[in-house]
């Protein structure tokens, strides 16, 4: 496939080390280290992406000093006993072409004194909009005591066989705060002017150099907008990155943007573009001449092939697309497009897990933080063929006859509609959720790989299996909308999100909005009406509209959103009767009793309830039964494809 992948699979040398092709798998929480050392966990997750052709792995970042514990889970690199379980990583990942590089860094304001017990350093005693907790001002022993500490881990790291270092300079890092006029109040001479900001990060990368030597790939990784007033701007971060490069200290640029002022432009959702980074990419390659790698929602290999070729970056960071299918590189190099399975940027497992202190996972990857036995490749073949039903075409069914297949089991997949999906056939019709279908594309395309049999239109009955006589039934026959228990809720002018997205509700053109979701089910719904240029007005008992939305990154930018779109909000307020369009209720507060009226309808998004009738009717009849997905408890989708992996395993 070379004339399709020109740049994506040529080599590039970085300092030193010459990586085999231009896929990054870059830095990102795992919450895999155990107390405070790298853990098997990170040998195989690590390995698995090396093994998956990805030719540049770069670590999550590692604690250099003790005052720097922004989270539980982080490894200490300072401490000589990371240098066996940095071993293990580094042979891990050597097996194959892929080279590893170590990022180090110090969180400064952006740290847990609940954690650490210690005062949280930082440039200015200035909390950060997410910690919320006051620094300490370094004073210039502190800063000499930080930068001796990133040198007794780089020893570490060097020892340890990593084949570079990355220092963190973005958008959780100390050194973006010395840099940042937004973050850096200081009189001294590390404060003020670009030069006297810039102070702190020239003696850091100076001391690291003199440690591990010229022969040592090190760079970093800049944040290259802070897009915030008073922050960082590109025009500014262009000439810091020009002043790194003069230092003649580093070997290559890496890029992130923002700050947790707008956390969400770090691990944008399906709701920011594809590559919506690359611009900051392309500022910078305007001014530098070292490789300078660009990340953010790249999840396509001819997406990054159209990134090199156009010059706006030499390395591509591909983060959640290689958690999604760790096997990306190689299938895009053997071209296997098809069988890519594309991450979708929801964020619910990997952003939405690890910002809870939950190891990082993926919707669609079930075998993420356990590939030591987990995964499509350590499949173990069956010893006994059985003749498998499958009930439910959504996702959780899908999968289920993918992994039974797979271990060589005869499934037939039944769906009672014209395609496969589930759930996600309306999901994806709610605002800015398209994307969400592809997770069906992705498994429809390898079930055409495997020739697998699905009947369409079939709704399947107990007597109909029962005269099918298989020797295994899956049951994945998902859920449906849950009533509403308010007195009024089953008037004819009430209607559920599904009769909404599915076109099957009329309207009017003023709608109150009800939500008892507080995630997308809700506010997807509810900007799908605002785009028909209908009146919205949502109302919820929570704190505010959306309430389930902040993990996963998409709160800010929903809310902006139907803001705009002239969507109203109010929040505490619990319905208790619907009168026709009348809803009656009270704020949970004040206790306050009030009636919204004057609407043309009402809409409910009040979650699912199980599915279960045929599941319940085959209990104890056939010889081995499964009941999966939705139809055990109606959940995310996460779950659905995690307990049909499960179930493919078991048969």
């Amino acid at each position: 496939m070379a004339h399709m992948f020109r740049f994506l699979f040529s080599p590039l040398k970085i300092g030193r080390v010459a990586v085999p092709n231009r896929i990054c798998f870059s830095a990102h929480l795992t919450n895999f280290a155990q107390d405070g050392l790298p853990s098997e966990r990170q040998v195989h997750y690590y390995a698995a992406r090396a093994k998956g052709g990805t030719g540049l792995i770069i670590t999550e970042e590692q604690s250099v000093h003790p005052t720097d514990h922004a989270y539980e889970k982080i490894i200490e690199a300072f401490m000589p006993e990371v240098v066996a379980g940095y071993k293990k990583i580094t042979r891990a990942v050597h097996e194959y072409e892929t080279k590893i590089f170590a990022q180090l860094n110090h969180n400064g304001q952006q740290c847990d004194g609940t954690l650490s017990r210690l005062p949280v350093w930082a440039p200015s005693p200035v909390a950060d909009v997410l910690f919320r907790e006051t620094p300490k001002e370094m004073e210039s022993e502190d800063i000499q005591e930080v930068i001796q500490h990133f040198c007794r881990a780089a020893l570490h790291v060097r020892e340890g066989g990593f084949d570079g270092i990355e220092l963190q300079f973005g958008h959780s890092s100390l050194a973006r705060q010395f840099l940042s006029p937004l973050t850096n109040f200081r009189k001294d001479e590390y404060g003020g002017s670009l030069e006297n900001r810039m102070r702190f990060s020239l003696e850091l990368l100076e001391a690291v150099r003199k440690t591990v030597g010229d022969d040592y790939t090190l760079g970093i990784r800049l944040c290259a907008d802070e897009m915030i007033p008073g922050g960082l701007t590109l025009e500014d971060t262009k000439e810091i990155a020009k002043r790194f490069e003069s230092s003649g200290f580093i070997d290559f640029v890496d890029l992130t943007l923002a700050t947790f002022y707008n956390l969400y432009l770090v691990g944008g959702t399906m709701h920011t573009p594809l590559g919506y980074a690359v611009p900051l990419s392309a500022g910078i390659k305007e001014v530098v001449r070292l490789p300078v790698f660009a990340t953010g929602r790249i999840n396509d290999p001819l997406f990054a092939e159209k990134v090199l070729a156009s010059g706006r970056a030499d390395m591509i960071g591909m983060v959640r697309a290689q958690i999604c299918d760790p096997n990306l590189a190689r299938k895009a190099k053997e071209g296997r497009l098809e069988e890519i399975r594309y991450c979708i940027a929801d964020n619910q497992c990997c952003y939405g897990r690890v910002g809870l202190n939950k190891t990082v996972g993926c919707i669609q990857n079930p075998a993420v933080g356990r590939e030591d036995n987990e995964g499509e490749d350590k499949l173990i073949p069956t010893k006994c063929k059985k003749r498998v039903l499958v009930v439910g075409g959504g996702p959780a069914g899908m999968w289920a006859q993918k992994i039974g297949i797979m271990r060589g089991h005869d499934v037939t997949l039944y769906e009672k509609g014209e395609q496969l999906g589930g759930q996600v056939l309306i999901a994806m019709k709610g605002a800015g959720r398209e994307e969400f279908g592809v997770i069906i594309r992705n498994e429809l395309n390898q079930l055409k790989k495997l020739n697998a049999p699905i009947v369409y239109k079939k709704i399947v009955t107990p007597d109909f299996i029962l005269e099918q006589e298989p020797d295994a039934v899956v049951v994945a026959t998902g859920s449906i909308p849950k009533p509403c228990p308010v007195k009024g809720a089953d008037g004819l002018r009430v209607f559920n999100v599904w009769q909404v997205l599915k076109g099957e509700a009329d309207l009017g053109e003023k709608i109150l909005f009800i939500d008892y979701d507080g995630h997308h089910q809700a506010t997807s719904t509810a900007e799908y009406l605002a785009d028909q240029a209908k009146s919205v007005h949502v109302i919820t008992s929570s704190l505010f509209v959306g309430a389930e939305l902040g993990p996963t990154q998409d709160l800010y930018l929903t809310r902006q959103r139907l803001m705009q779109k002239g969507v109203i909000f109010t929040t505490d307020f619990a319905v208790m009767e619907i009168r026709d369009t009348e809803v009656h209720g009270f704020n949970v507060y004040s206790n306050e009793w009030k009636v919204f009226e004057g609407y043309d309808t009402v809409v409910v998004a009040m979650g699912n309830q199980v599915e279960d009738s045929l599941y319940q009717a085959l209990k104890g009849r056939v010889r081995e039964l499964y009941r999966i997905g939705d139809c055990v408890a109606p959940r995310k989708v996460d779950m659905a494809i995690y307990e049909g992996y499960m179930a493919g395993k078991k048969l």
